[in-house]
């Protein structure tokens, strides 16, 4: 099976992963290398520092374990927020061109920094209308998640602000909502048959997942653009 052309791409579930599937195997050792460099990027956050008082005194040894894991907290917290962000949006970006048969440049990995207020400010608020309807009995966060799941694609993409991304991801979701819960239920599942081939396993999992998202937001750009032209 040969790759579909993007611009005959369809917002569904099969098609999507089928296409996905096409991408991976087309652009595996690029995509490889993406997904390798992104989980670098994430790695720090595994770190696990262990504070002890010995040796220091009860009362300073306290002060000194406490001041160290609110730096840590402070420190992880803005790296998440203020650095990941721009590696991983500018990953969507790469898997956007592999779909699209566009030669892929590594480089690219670093491009969102020329947009770093825009995928900051988008992240945040994402994050924060997420969390907040995860507040509200789980069922609107999860909604709302499946709603700006091309949040970090129109930025990248389309060069969008922050309110004009969500906005145009609540849009451009529209009818495609249980396609979108459909896709992340089955890539949790996939991840985890990943995880469980010796491990290794994982890397053409997460290939495969994020390039299949990556063709679900061209089918949904080509449906948006069909609509326009009826």
């Amino acid at each position: 099976m040969e790759l579909i052309n993007y611009i005959r791409l369809h917002p569904t579930l099969g098609g999507s992963y089928s296409n996905g599937w096409q991408v991976m195997k087309h652009n595996f050792l690029y995509l490889l290398v993406v997904v390798i460099l992104i989980g670098m990027v994430n790695g720090p956050g595994g770190a696990n520092v262990n504070l002890s008082s010995d040796g220091f005194g009860n009362g300073f040894g306290a002060l000194f374990t406490t001041m160290g894991a609110i730096f840590l907290i402070l420190f992880g917290t803005a790296y998440y927020f203020l650095l990941v962000p721009v590696f991983t949006y500018s990953a969507k970006l790469i898997y956007l061109d592999a779909v699209r048969e566009k030669e892929i440049e590594l480089r690219k990995l670093i491009e969102g920094f020329s947009n770093y207020l825009n995928i900051i400010l988008a992240n945040l608020l994402k994050s924060a209308l997420v969390v907040m309807g995860l507040m509200f009995f789980l069922i609107p966060g999860i909604v709302i998640a499946c709603r700006l799941v091309f949040v970090p694609y129109l930025v990248m993409d389309k060069n969008l602000d922050a309110i004009q991304a969500i906005e145009q991801s609540w849009k451009l979701s529209k009818g495609i909502g249980w396609t979108v819960f459909g896709m992340g239920i089955l890539s949790f599942f996939i991840v985890i048959i990943g995880f469980a081939l010796l491990i290794v396993g994982v890397f053409p999992a997460l290939i495969w997942v994020h390039a299949s998202f990556a063709s679900l937001y061209q089918g949904a750009i080509n449906k948006q653009e069909n609509m326009l032209i009826d």
